[in-house]
């Protein structure tokens, strides 16, 4: 067993985990925190996607003791004070989603794109977002909830 210890969502956790535990696993089953989701176990499909140190990371291709002392944000930590962050409400208010289970790897993509690239055209909004899968809605709605989040963030 390893020790590991992080910051997630800003609470500081430890535990001790077999030395070949991913960081969802260690998210979704030490932490208990289920918005992390595991598609396709081989990082195609992005719904794992989480913050790293602030950079978005596909947390089903890192192990839990890569992430010894870092700062981890979940779809969990994006919303304060019971508000949504602005592309968790972007998402919402423009149909971004359909069954949902891309939706919080897909937010993260998201969030982490608006953060580099303040002001992202569509075509710039799709080609960062290929990464993350959505069988469900086609794209269109959710490259909407982009934009629309990028104005709201100051893009």
């Amino acid at each position: 067993m390893t020790t590991v210890s992080m910051t997630v969502n800003g609470k500081k956790v430890s535990a001790d985990v077999a030395p070949n535990t991913l960081l969802v696993q260690f998210i979704r089953d030490n932490l208990r925190l289920t918005g992390t989701h595991v598609g396709c176990d081989t990082s195609q499909c992005g719904a794992c996607t989480v913050h790293v140190n602030g950079d978005s990371v596909k947390s089903c291709t890192m192990l839990a003791a890569q992430a010894e002392g870092a700062d981890v944000t979940t779809i969990e930590g994006l919303a304060k004070n019971g508000e949504l962050h602005p592309m968790q409400a972007a998402f919402k208010e423009n149909h971004g989603l359909q069954c949902g289970f891309c939706t919080p790897g897909m937010i993260m993509s998201a969030v982490d794109l608006v953060k580099r690239n303040p002001n992202p055209s569509e075509e710039t909004i799709r080609t960062e977002l290929e990464g993350n899968i959505c069988r469900c809605t086609g794209y269109h709605n959710i490259v909407k909830s982009v934009k629309a989040a990028a104005e709201n963030m100051g893009g």
